[in-house]
């Protein structure tokens, strides 16, 4: 099942992808006192539904009526889902750990920083260029996690029954504060520093998925999720020992090397084959 958020006429509507068709998840329903509307709230809402909701939206994505699907093409999709928290691993690929491997923890066990709700950005939205503040914008395509069901020291052996499903994370990073500060809060923290979506997808083989990053139609990026240092079930594990993980959260799990150095107008792609590719201009604080 392939879960989106779509923009109508200022409103955010939770749909459904069938092939190249968008299913209006509340336009679907029979009427306005069906008792699954609660569940198609919205993305959270959805995920928070557990099994009944999936029930439902398996019945409306078999029977909705012409009048509830749309082109894909023709809507605007936003962000699939506002998290409150977002949990990002750092130098989680042994590629890419082999460019920083002087951090005293690097792949010993996994790092972890804490992304804001008001980073999130959607598809085509601007990531936001400071050049006051930064001279060294990069890019870094990412698997995400999104958590289904709450839990806290989560087993490896269960990890996975907490997961609803996968999207795409965009990792923005001012590279030259993450080495001056010393730590990632300022430099991963920005609005608009974490382009978010298309989709969220259930039911991957997150195992073996190509993770793919292109500036301007050049590719930047290319690995695998096999070659993760710490794969998800250990990485849930080991963030629930510290809190509790809840419906909606989002975990990023590393990129690979080769991270895309950005410019004011440049467009970059992150791409994960299976979930879909996320695409975001960069334009100067200084334009409107």
């Amino acid at each position: 099942m392939k879960v989106v958020t779509y923009s109508q006429a200022g409103e955010a509507r939770l749909g459904f992808v069938s092939g190249e068709t968008v299913i209006d998840a509340l336009g679907a329903l029979p009427d306005s006192d069906a008792p699954e509307r609660a569940h198609f709230a919205s993305a959270l809402a959805f995920i928070r539904s557990g099994g009944a909701g999936r029930q439902a939206a398996e019945r409306l994505i078999a029977d909705a009526p012409a009048a509830a699907r749309r082109p894909l093409a023709s809507v605007k999709l936003v962000a699939p889902l506002l998290p409150s928290t977002m949990l990002c691993s750092g130098s989680n690929y042994h590629d890419h750990n082999k460019e920083k491997a002087a951090a005293p923890i690097s792949g010993k066990e996994p790092e972890f920083f804490v992304k804001t709700a008001d980073c999130v950005i959607g598809p085509g939205d601007a990531i936001v260029y400071d050049e006051v503040l930064t001279r060294k914008l990069d890019a870094e395509t990412e698997l995400a996690i999104v958590i289904g069901t709450a839990g806290r020291h989560i087993p490896v052996k269960r990890a996975l029954d907490h997961v609803f499903g996968y999207t795409i994370v965009n990792d923005v990073t001012a590279r030259d504060l993450q080495k001056t500060d010393g730590q990632w809060a300022r430099a991963k923290g920005f609005d608009t520093f974490c382009p978010v979506g298309p989709a969220v997808v259930e039911g991957l083989d997150w195992r073996t998925l190509e993770v793919i990053g292109r500036v301007n139609g050049v590719e930047r990026q290319r690995g695998s999720t096999k070659e993760m240092i710490f794969d998800i079930p250990q990485l849930l594990k080991y963030i629930s020992a510290i809190m509790t993980l809840e419906p909606g959260d989002l975990v990023a799990t590393g990129t690979p090397a080769g991270v895309g150095l950005l410019a004011p107008g440049d467009v970059v792609e992150v791409e994960i084959p299976g979930v879909g590719i996320l695409s975001n201009p960069v334009r100067s604080a200084g334009q409107s």
